[in-house]
């Protein structure tokens, strides 16, 4: 599934070819993904205008202003197996291409989706109040999230801390790839009960999960079964792995032999040396 990388190194990849233009055309080939796409999307995306696109969690939120001057947004999410990339017109589409939003330059941003587990819908009023926002918690790479957050709200929980540093509510964008990571950079067992963690461990957890989405995202995302960046390239992020996908394999750091377990009914592979 693609993570807060992955989405984030979309929004970079397709923003330079999409922002401040106008669209002249949209093709939806299948209308039945996880929400079905609004059956007026064409009519109401001719003609406007696409402002400063931003992500918000693993949403890409797409800002336009028509051509009466209404400003909405498109709220778009790449599901189990989405992606979006750039294509020109003319460029023949490819099996489980299902919408084509055609720009004014004849660049296409080009929906995929084998699984058909993304959408794109109109985002309510405003992200206070559309209730797929509004409760998620914060950015990771934002200063609202570090030790101190994690800690404040994880007092009392006896959840392993890998669930509950991948609840949405505590912090957005945090999966199963990148909370393996953080967790062995902190030396922190996934395991382990949320409540009973200090927040010095905390501070680590917190300052690891920046350093692990960063890296990421410099990288372009991690290589995921369909998962192509906006320009159609894969991630490098999974050649940098220390354990998720490495059951069996030597720890990076000490050697020993890296164990799976399941946290949450998530796989999840830990070294019992360095995490404890």
């Amino acid at each position: 599934m693609p993570e807060l990388p992955e989405v984030e190194t979309t929004r970079r990849g397709i923003a330079p070819h999409l922002e401040g233009r106008e669209i002249v055309e949209v093709i939806v080939r299948e209308p039945r993904l996880r929400i079905p796409v609004p059956g007026t999307l064409a009519d109401d995306l001719v003609g406007a205008h696409i402002g400063n696109l931003r992500r918000r969690a693993k949403y890409l939120l797409i800002p336009l202003i028509s051509s009466g001057g209404v400003s909405r947004s498109l709220l778009w999410h790449l599901g189990m197996s989405g992606s979006l990339r750039i294509a020109r017109v003319g460029d023949i589409p490819r099996k489980h291409d299902h919408i084509d939003i055609v720009i004014e330059d004849r660049h296409v941003l080009r929906y995929h989706d084998p699984r058909r587990f993304g959408f794109v819908d109109w985002l309510s009023s405003s992200e206070d109040t559309d209730k797929r926002l509004v409760k998620l918690g914060p950015e990771p790479l934002s200063s609202a999230f570090d030790g101190e957050h994690l800690y404040r709200l994880s007092r009392g929980r006896r959840l392993a801390v890998k669930s509950f540093l991948m609840d949405n509510a505590v912090v957005v964008g945090v999966g199963n790839i990148y909370a393996a990571e953080a967790l062995f950079l902190a030396g922190i067992d996934p395991r382990r009960a949320a409540g009973r963690i200090s927040r010095t461990r905390y501070d680590r957890l917190a300052a690891a999960v920046r350093d692990v989405l960063a890296a990421a995202i410099d990288q372009g995302g991690t290589t995921l079964r369909d998962f192509v960046s906006g320009v159609g390239e894969p991630g490098y992020f999974a050649q940098r792995l220390n354990v998720y996908g490495r059951d069996g394999q030597p720890c990076r750091r000490c050697g020993a032999e890296l164990r799976l377990t399941t946290v949450g009914q998530r796989a999840s592979v830990f070294c019992t040396r360095c995490q404890t």
